[in-house]
């Protein structure tokens, strides 16, 4: 029988880790594999921990690392053939593991992730924005480049081959890791097949522009680390040309050319509604082309920010939750 370890980051996930862990037990038990579960924490001060052991977990404790670290530590540990990664808040479907083990005795890739959705109860902007990533056709599976790492599975050999996680990088630590795997000749495959429940959405506005803020804050780090490339360069640009015509608008404004100025301001939405019709062509639902039009206007200034503040070394740390 193969063997499976689970590697759960976790800060604060009181609220969803027992879901978590019992949704990846069934997928392990309905594919008729051993599971290891293991639960690596960032110092939180509620009671997941103590939740995450009554729910048959390893937990080990490692505060004051960020997210590649904690990944890798767990790993460490893990004794499965097959590791995989997901975040503390995520409820994969039952037949997960039994879905992508076929694919892999099938031979058409390496490494796996599932698509994301939100539960019902959650605002129209999370789920909005996890929309803008789930392709509108069911039993569907499509090749990419990189794989975000809300959930991962592979061999353990294509974890070792990398050398695991960047633990220098805050976020974009699973961009990195699944390009140097797809660098090294993993082939990566995301399915909407089956789609995992993302419990852990943005429950207020400020909270979806702090955690957008945060996961903008590694594209200067990436581009240091695989070179300079127009696909890693061409979000920070994009949010940069938008900070310029916001001043260039203010500048107009108080120089007595408001029609300039609101010229200006209508072009900084120009970006945005290109990456809103991208994303949503396919759904063919002028609601949502009309919803990521506002939230990608809003992402690519906060996406600027964050690339300024990392150019003037900017070192603010959020605890590394799963």
């Amino acid at each position: 029988m193969s063997r499976v370890s689970i590697v759960i980051p976790m800060y604060n996930e009181a609220r969803h880790i027992a879901r978590t862990l019992l949704a990846a037990q069934h997928a392990a038990d309905a594919a008729g594999m051993e599971c290891e579960l293991i639960v690596v924490d960032n110092g939180s001060s509620d009671q997941g921990p103590q939740i995450a052991r009554q729910f048959g977990a390893q937990v080990l404790v490692v505060p004051g690392v960020l997210i590649g670290a904690l990944r890798n530590r767990g790993a460490e540990i893990a004794t499965g053939e097959w590791l995989a990664f997901i975040d503390a808040d995520i409820e994969m479907p039952e037949d997960w593991l039994t879905h992508l083990l076929k694919l892999e005795d099938a031979g058409v890739a390496d490494v796996f992730g599932l698509d994301l959705h939100t539960p019902a109860q959650a605002p129209w902007y999370a789920t909005a924005w996890q929309r803008r990533t789930l392709r509108p056709s069911r039993h569907t599976v499509q090749t990419v480049d990189w794989l975000p790492s809300a959930n991962l599975l592979m061999r353990r050999a294509w974890f070792d081959k990398v050398g695991g996680f960047n633990e220098t990088l805050r976020t974009g630590e699973d961009k990195d890791f699944t390009l140097r795997q797809s660098a090294n000749g993993a082939r990566l495959m995301s399915i909407n097949e089956n789609i995992a429940l993302h419990w852990g959405y943005e429950m207020n506005w400020r909270e979806w522009m702090g955690k957008e803020m945060w996961r903008q804050g590694s594209h200067l780090q990436l581009l240091r680390t695989h070179g300079m490339s127009l696909r890693l360069l061409r979000f920070p640009l994009l949010s940069l040309c938008a900070w310029l015509l916001d001043l260039m608008a203010i500048s107009a404004l108080f120089n007595g050319f408001p029609h300039h100025a609101l010229l200006m301001v209508l072009l900084t939405t120009v970006p945005a509604l290109v990456l809103s019709v991208r994303q949503t062509a396919k759904h063919r639902n002028p609601c949502l082309t009309v919803q990521l039009w506002g939230l990608h206007w809003v992402r690519l200034h906060l996406a600027g920010a964050a690339f300024i503040l990392s150019l003037c070394h900017w070192n603010a740390r959020r605890p590394a939750r799963g």
